[in-house]
């Protein structure tokens, strides 16, 4: 049993603390910003280092290295973007009364850059650990990415919670791409497809004669998974996780009128990320 406990209270630990992290940063007046992006550059390329030295290391240490890396290295990106430095060529809000279809030109013109850096970085992590034994990491990464997406896309069509409270004020113009509804058709569709998965993840990792590094493989990417389900069900239900994340919070100013919502390392960059990605 401690096998199954120990490598998922860790999940839940970095999904918390790194999500605290950033949006602490992302609060930090903008003379910081500088310095918080050098910082997560720095990290970010550390991360990708170590996820090459640990592709063919399947011991314990192994998977929690590989997973932990691929966050810094999701991280990274989310600095970027949440910072301003790398989101796309459209700066401005979604004008009032635009359509569906404009909205959604708007919303990929905002965040055309930021997707190109999330595929470029997706691209150096399955190339890093291409064919290698350890996948922990990559799994990580391509959880986080799927989640984000579909972060993304009911954020468009339309949530009960967005989250605004969350972003920097510099961002805020990207609130205007998103619709408020109480939910969406997708939404059951994609919190079902995430359910069945997790479900897959922990029955392998409770599955007996499975090796030590798969177990904590497959528990690490089955916690987080979970916990990207659990980011999507508060966009949707009336309550409130801001409290998770109250510490973090204290260095910035409540927007008027904000409505309570729900972030983590997926949602940070959708927000507009587990919550994504």
């Amino acid at each position: 049993m401690t096998e199954l406990i120990l490598p998922a209270l860790y999940a839940m630990f970095i999904w918390w603390f790194t999500t605290g992290l950033i949006v602490w940063l992302d609060g930090l007046p903008a003379s910081t910003y500088r310095w918080s992006m050098m910082g997560a550059t720095v990290v970010g390329i550390a991360a990708l280092y170590a996820l090459s030295r640990t592709a063919g290391d399947i011991s314990v240490a192994g998977a929690y290295c590989a997973f932990t890396s691929a966050v810094l290295v999701w991280g990274w990106i989310e600095v970027a973007f949440l910072l301003g430095y790398v989101t796309g060529p459209r700066r401005e809000a979604s004008p009032p009364g635009a359509s569906d279809y404009q909205r959604f030109r708007h919303a990929v013109g905002a965040i055309l850059h930021h997707e190109l850096f999330i595929l470029a970085a997706g691209v150096a992590v399955v190339a890093l650990t291409w064919d290698a034994p350890n996948q922990a990491g990559t799994w990580t990464f391509m959880i986080l990415w799927a989640m984000r997406l579909s972060a993304k896309f009911n954020l468009f069509l339309g949530v009960r919670n967005r989250g605004e409270e969350f972003l920097p004020e510099k961002m805020r113009h990207i609130d205007s791409y998103f619709a408020r509804r109480p939910m969406n058709l997708l939404f059951p569709v994609a919190v079902t497809a995430a359910t069945a998965l997790a479900a897959v993840l922990w029955a392998h990792a409770a599955m007996p004669h499975t090796s030590p590094f798969a177990v904590a493989m497959n528990v690490l990417a089955a916690t987080l998974l979970s916990l990207a389900i659990l980011e999507h069900w508060f966009m949707v239900l009336p309550l409130s996780s801001t409290a998770l994340w109250k510490w973090a919070m204290r260095n910035r100013r409540k927007p008027d009128a904000a409505p309570s919502g729900s972030i983590g390392p997926v949602e940070l960059a959708t927000l507009p990320l587990k919550t994504a990605d």
